[in-house]
């Protein structure tokens, strides 16, 4: 059996002491301020939320500026992962859709792919 070198209790003192203060940042943050706000339950989907899978429950900013916190937490949203990623590409669609000019208009196809099918089948496919 392996000999264990002796617990640095000072160490492990340093690190929980680390883990409380980057948990207490985090509490500062916009997403622990908003589920502390809002019920744990999507916002689209109506989906809902306990300890077990919080973690695919994500805040949405409304108007996308993710600089953009309020503290009465009106430019949030709780939405799932997958809503929330709905929500993204939406907002990708409709910007790039904006950018879009209208296009002249052209000409349409005049080939005619199956223009000679008859003519084919009765010969067995054979040209």
């Amino acid at each position: 059996m392996p000999i264990q070198p002796p617990i640095d209790h000072n160490k492990l003192d340093r690190i929980v002491a680390e883990a409380r203060r980057n948990a207490e940042q985090r509490e500062l943050g916009y997403r622990e301020r908003a589920l502390k706000m809002y019920p744990w339950i999507c916002g689209r989907c109506a989906r809902e939320f306990t300890r077990v899978n919080l973690s695919e429950l994500t805040v949405h900013h409304r108007n996308h500026d993710h600089d953009f916190n309020p503290a009465d937490g009106s430019n949030w949203e709780l939405l799932c992962v997958y809503c929330h990623d709905n929500e993204h590409s939406r907002h990708i669609d409709h910007v790039r859709g904006a950018g879009y000019s209208v296009q002249e208009e052209v000409a349409p196809a005049t080939g005619n792919p199956f223009a000679d099918l008859k003519a084919m089948m009765e010969r067995g496919g054979k040209k």
